[in-house]
């Protein structure tokens, strides 16, 4: 600030002080945030039956293509199973759970499953929750 000969000493310090001060946190701030999305981020793909049942462990990149296209609802029971296979765990037999593996993220210790709701045979809502 010296060199750019802006002002007096006094004038300077609050040059260099003010900005120092406002900016630093927000740095700090935003270096975290990227760190924690760059934790929590996975690449979403859409479902395919063979990777679907062979690496289960990584089958919560496709969960979300399965939830938002519906393709499941509609379905019989038997048509489900077609499609995911028989590695299911069945909660009442109006309930249906998958598992997803560990989706990345911050604090996820628990694996996420898929959850699959039928209603006179059809199913009606699938969803997904961590454990």
């Amino acid at each position: 600030m010296k060199k750019l000969n802006l002002g007096n000493a006094k004038s300077r310090w609050y040059l260099a002080t003010i900005p120092a001060i406002i900016l630093s946190p927000v740095l700090y701030v935003g270096i975290i945030l990227i760190w924690m999305f760059s934790i929590s981020y996975y690449p979403k793909i859409d479902f395919n039956k063979q990777e679907w049942h062979q690496n289960k462990e990584v089958r919560y990149k496709m969960s979300e293509d399965i939830i938002n296209t519906d393709m499941l609802i509609g379905k019989t029971k038997e048509e489900v199973i077609s499609i995911l296979g028989d590695d299911f765990y069945m909660y009442m037999k109006d309930h249906m759970i998958y598992d997803l593996g560990f989706v990345p993220g911050l604090f996820n210790i628990d694996p996420d499953v898929l959850d699959i709701y039928f209603e006179n045979g059809k199913v009606i809502r699938v969803t997904q929750y961590e454990t």
